[in-house]
């Protein structure tokens, strides 16, 4: 993310108007304060260190963008660690992350104002004709409109800015004609399909060559964008308007950040993380500054500056309020939920909201942006680098760092409000840091671990993009650049926009819908220039007040000595902490050491467990430090699961009278047990465990001797269950998920993983259905009483020996029978070579066992994800199951934990109406013609 320009205000030569006032005066008062005003604790910096530091920036930038040209080019980006360029497509798929590579030359188009801002012209010159050159926009990739946006239409639409100004001052440029707006035009009407919804959000992703929807464009099906996905438009969109004069592109990112504030939390004034493009329906139901809101709030207080519509900036101060209300606990910034904004999501922050304190510089609240900033400084001096995310506590939570550029951009903003010569050294540091632990032959690698310094073959376009250039800016004078920054905006991408566009082609209507229904504040509202007195109350060491209590902070929070204190404990004949391993849910001693170690147990709806560390309800700081390795264990023990073979979905078909093989469902295959894709297939009637749950010796063998077991999922091991009907003589075993209407057609399937001991004594197939799949067999049961069942790794085609079988019915059952020849299941197998879509999602599961933290526990990408779970080290345990996807996945709310028991005396549904249930489904399997169901 990226704050606005360096500075506008009252005496600023671009004409004023009224809407200008509070933004740019605040910056402006910031530059002319940043003359007179430092800290005395700090010593000013001398002019020939400053130089130096510069030159040593330039250096650096050379470096990265020498070797992108050299090793990398024309490839989006460059791999650093094997020197070679990172094609889509050619590469393993980092998911989410590739969908900001098009095959566009990303790392150049994403660098051409950097060029400028560090007077390489000449460079400059040459990036351009290449762009022009070798760059096509008409390739067929799925990319993300969001990405696009803010780093291929930014880097054009900033390239074009500084290209015309060079030609204008008469040296460099002077053959230019508009070539890079052409560009970011073409650019611009291949985005705007994505916006081709009813609520006017953009689908996530596009097709550069085809678009949305069309069956070439594989994409277009997605539900849900992010709200800064959908909310971080306005800026290069109106510029391009402005630029070009084709107001739709203005029209259409005005409609997304209309409709974004219109399903604002109305009592909170926040908004959640994600959001339903289609229903306006919030996904994620927590709000923060970080990942997924970021530079919503920031193009608010931007289009403002840029656009001079009073609403944007009515809107950005009613969320500041809320911010500053609810989730500003100074020095933090927590997550909470937009009903509850007095109950924290979550208790962890991530990197990206580093970008706040330089957007509270440009509103002009100073005080709390010192703060957080102070805050994140003392993270980075104990890990080198801001962690992806940190605890509550300043421990580590994710721990990459993919040399992210907004706490450099907040320490360049907050120069230029204060003049604190304390940014200039820490600015040094960051400086120290890359050359000393990012820095590697062919460019800068991202950290894959700021603990342990190890590196990910990975350097990011944003950070030649944003880095270099609010570091050079820090510490370069105002002679040591070739144009005026005041002059222009920043995007959240760092890319130059004049702000002399809020004076250009005006053909938008702004209507002021924002006071219709909403009561502000008056004292959000400021419309004159700032009083230096308040923002600086006549004390040469105000900015170091606001510091010093911070100084210590993160030192303070990570008791010292523990380790040795446990070692005593030990000694003296304690208990050793429980171990991820040995954690049994259903233990109520393991139970309560979780209660003392600060880690509490939450059942979700949809059947997950969650594991969520508060380390300030330990019962001391010794448990405390127990349950965060324990649930650090949690997570390394999920790792080990996901790297497991994945397996494919194995099916369920129903043999026995009247249903001859035509319904077939879609079953989980378990990591243990007999492999069905080696074997034979097994087959056998079904009949109902007891105790249903299976995790004790079971009371009725004589009912599943020989017989394929059902037990229900939950309150032990997968692994248990196989083992205790394998004893009473089951031949095979089907798990049935116990949340009620759970389906393979709204949840990804899953493989039941082992208790993470050697399970080659289970010698029986075992299969898992979720609960709507599984009540058909229950409900065959109660109609039919003798049902039976074949389990294999595909469906087999309906044999003469199913239809032998057939007995005389009625004409009832000859009705029924009729109608089941058409029946088909909607996550049915296919009968012949067609894989299920589920295979590429299967996710490992092992009922009550340890489970899922994406990366560093769970939260929901993202994802990430995500990805995003909530809380202080949280670790995700799916239903008493491992949930392996590697989505981050955010729950934001406790839920109670369904029945585990099954009332068999409840109504039940006839066959008859389960087949009318099915209609819906045999409509659409009619027109794939090779489905054989």
């Amino acid at each position: 993310m990226s704050e606005a320009g360096g500075g506008l205000g009252c005496g600023s030569p671009v004409p004023q108007r009224g809407p200008w006032s509070l933004v740019a005066a605040t910056a402006a008062l910031y530059l002319v304060s940043a003359t007179s005003v430092w800290t005395a604790g700090a010593t000013p910096m001398s002019r020939e260190e400053k130089q130096k530091l510069g030159n040593q920036v330039l250096e650096m930038f050379d470096h990265a963008y020498g070797n992108y040209m050299e090793h990398a080019y024309p490839a989006d980006e460059l791999m650093p660690l094997t020197c070679r360029g990172r094609v889509r497509g050619q590469e393993p798929s980092r998911g989410d992350v590739d969908d900001a590579l098009g095959k566009f030359s990303l790392t150049l188009i994403d660098s051409l104002d950097t060029l400028v801002v560090l007077n390489k012209t000449k460079e400059f010159e040459d990036a351009v004709r290449k762009v022009l050159r070798d760059v096509n926009l008409d390739n067929d990739v799925v990319v993300s409109v969001f990405e696009t946006n803010i780093r291929v239409l930014g880097g054009l639409l900033g390239g074009h800015s500084l290209a015309i100004m060079l030609k204008e001052k008469g040296e460099y440029m002077q053959w230019y004609n508009d070539e890079l707006l052409q560009m970011a035009k073409q650019l611009g009407y291949k985005l705007l399909p994505a916006f081709n919804t009813t609520s006017g959000l953009p689908y996530p992703r596009i097709n550069l060559k085809f678009g949305i929807r069309k069956p070439e464009a594989r994409t277009g099906t997605e539900t849900d964008t992010c709200t800064a996905c959908a909310g971080t438009l306005i800026l290069e969109f109106a510029a391009l308007s402005r630029f070009t004069g084709a107001t739709i592109f203005e029209e259409y990112a005005r409609k997304a950040l209309d409709f974004l504030w219109e399903k604002r939390q109305r009592s909170s004034n926040l908004v959640g993380v994600t959001i339903n493009i289609h229903t306006g329906d919030w996904v994620r139901k927590d709000s923060g500054v970080g990942a997924g809101i970021d530079s919503y709030y920031e193009y608010l207080l931007k289009a403002y500056v840029l656009l001079g519509d009073d609403s944007f900036l009515e809107r950005f101060n009613t969320h500041y309020d809320a911010i500053m209300r609810y989730i500003s606990q100074p020095p933090l910034l927590l997550d909470v939920h937009i009903h509850k904004p007095m109950l924290n999501a979550r208790t962890w922050m991530d990197a990206l909201l580093a970008f706040f304190p330089g957007l509270q510089v440009l509103k002009g609240d100073i005080r709390p942006a010192i703060e957080t900033h102070e805050m994140l400084y003392q993270v980075i001096k104990k890990h080198n680098f801001l962690p992806e995310a940190f605890t509550t506590d300043f421990r580590v939570h994710w721990a990459q760092h993919p040399l992210r550029p907004e706490f450099a951009e907040s320490t360049y903003f907050l120069y230029k409000a204060t003049g604190d010569p304390y940014y200039l050294e820490v600015g040094k540091t960051l400086i120290e840091n890359l050359n000393k632990y990012a820095r590697v032959p062919c460019g800068f690698a991202a950290m894959k671990d700021v603990r342990t310094g190890s590196h990910e073959d990975r350097m990011d376009s944003f950070f030649l993009a944003e880095m270099f250039k609010y570091l050079y800016l820090l510490f370069a004078d105002k002679e040591d650049i070739i144009f005026d920054i005041e002059d222009y905006i920043f995007t959240t991408e760092a890319h130059l926009l004049p702000l002399w566009l809020s004076t250009t082609n005006q053909r938008i209507s702004k209507k002021n819908s924002t006071s219709e229904y909403t009561e502000l504040d008056d004292s959000n509202f400021d419309w004159t220039c700032p009083n230096t007195q308040i923002l600086f109350p006549n004390d040469p060491l105000y900015a170091q007040s606001i510091r010093e209590p911070l100084k210590n902070v993160v030192d303070k929070s990570c008791p010292r000595g523990v380790i040795r204190v446990r070692e005593e404990s030990f000694r003296s004949g304690a208990k050793p902490p429980l171990r991820a391993r040995d954690f049994m849910a259903t233990n109520p001693e393991h139970l309560e050491i979780l209660k003392k170690m600060g880690v509490s147990l939450i059942h979700l709806k949809d059947g997950r467990v969650q594991l969520v560390q508060h380390a300030i309800q330990a019962a001391s700081s010794i448990d405390a430090e127990d349950g965060l390795r324990f649930m650090q264990e949690m997570i390394e023990l999920s790792s080990q699961q996901q790297k497991e073979q994945q397996l494919p979905p194995r099916a369920v078909q129903i043999v026995s009278h009247p249903f001859f093989g035509r319904v077939v469902l879609t079953a989980g295959p378990a990591q243990f047990g007999l492999d069905l894709s080696k074997h034979k297939e097994t087959r056998g009637f079904v009949a109902s465990s007891k105790p249903y749950n299976g995790c004790s010796e079971l009371t009725n063998p004589e009912a599943v001797m020989g017989k394929i077991a059902l037990i229900q999922r939950g309150q032990c091991m997968f692994a248990e269950k196989a083992r205790n009907i394998q004893n009473a003589g089951a031949i095979g075993g089907i798990v049935i998920d116990d949340n009620e209407g759970s389906s393979s057609d709204t949840a990804p399937l899953f493989q039941m993983a082992g208790d993470g001991k050697d399970t080659d004594d289970i010698k029986i197939p075992m299969l898992f259905l979720f609960s709507k799949e599984g009540s058909i067999i229950l409900d065959a049961i109660r109609e039919y009483e003798e049902v039976e069942v074949l389990l294999s790794d595909k469906a087999k085609d309906r044999g003469p020996e199913m239809e032998n079988e057939e007995q005389p019915s009625s004409e009832n059952d000859s009705q029924n029978q009729s109608a089941e020849q058409t029946i088909s299941i909607s996550q049915a197998v296919d009968l012949v070579d067609q894989k299920s879509s589920e295979e590429s999602s299967l996710n490992s599961h092992s009922d009550s066992s340890p489970a899922d933290t994406d990366n560093a526990a769970g939260i929901s990408s993202a994802e990430q994800t995500s990805n995003p779970t909530e809380s202080q080290e949280p670790t995700s345990l799916d239903g008493e199951c491992t949930d392996l996807d590697n989505q981050p996945q955010e729950q934001s709310e406790t839920e109670e934990d369904s029945n585990p028991n099954v009332s068999w005396g409840k109504k039940v549904q006839p066959m008859d109406s389960i087949l009318a249930d099915w209609n819906e489904d045999i409509e659409a399997f009619e027109m794939m013609e090779k489905d054989e169901l």
